[in-house]
């Protein structure tokens, strides 16, 4: 594993300790529904219809978060697909983020076009650009609530959506062995010795 790999993992590391666990211990089951809906959003051959942001507001949003975990070498938020999860929070458990949400993205729109005069949108801009931009931007709710989105929607448990192919978890190094074979402990152990 390069340096690249291991500060990339340590910031998402980093980044998740930032979430705070009585933020998601009052929001699991919206998060798990969330992931639910990105995970029936993935199995339909239909294209899938966002339930609150526009498609212009989704690439926007899509864009942001690509800057937040990018593809490299390894999958990032877009390959993880967490502009689902992102939709299904600001409809459940983020509601009433919608308004930050909409005020976030024409503040997002005129700092790009102040910036970029000749761009129509964020989303248009080259990657470099885009740093530019989120850098002279990030300071504020919105960025933050987006960053909180795209890191929750990038580790959710791939069985119900967001977390794509487990991008996330194999990004950590996290390995899914939800079972455990005995012995369990030092007395199962014990036990078993015996016969």
């Amino acid at each position: 594993m390069d340096s690249e790999d291991t500060s990339r993992r340590l910031f998402l590391i980093k980044s998740l300790t930032g979430v705070s666990s009585a933020w998601l211990a009052l929001r699991l089951p919206e998060i798990v529904a969330a992931q639910e809906h990105a995970h029936r959003a993935m199995q339909s051959a239909a294209p899938v219809k966002f339930e609150f942001l526009s498609a212009e507001q989704a690439a926007e949003v899509e864009a942001v978060a690509a800057q937040i975990i990018p593809t490299d070498d390894s999958p990032g938020a877009r390959e993880a697909r967490v502009i689902y999860f992102i939709d299904r929070a600001l409809t459940t458990f983020d509601k009433d983020k919608q308004s930050q949400y909409v005020k976030g993205l024409k503040e997002l729109q005129s700092k790009q076009k102040k910036m970029f005069k000749n761009s129509a949108k964020f989303s248009d801009l080259n990657s470099e650009q885009q740093i530019k931009v989120l850098k002279a931007f990030e300071k504020n709710e919105f960025f933050e609530t987006v960053r909180m989105h795209t890191i929750v929607g990038f580790f959710a448990d791939p069985s119900y959506g967001g977390n794509y192919d487990k991008v996330g978890w194999k990004l950590i190094g996290f390995k899914d062995d939800f079972y455990f074979k005995p012995p369990f402990g030092y007395y199962d152990r014990e036990y078993k010795e015996a016969q």
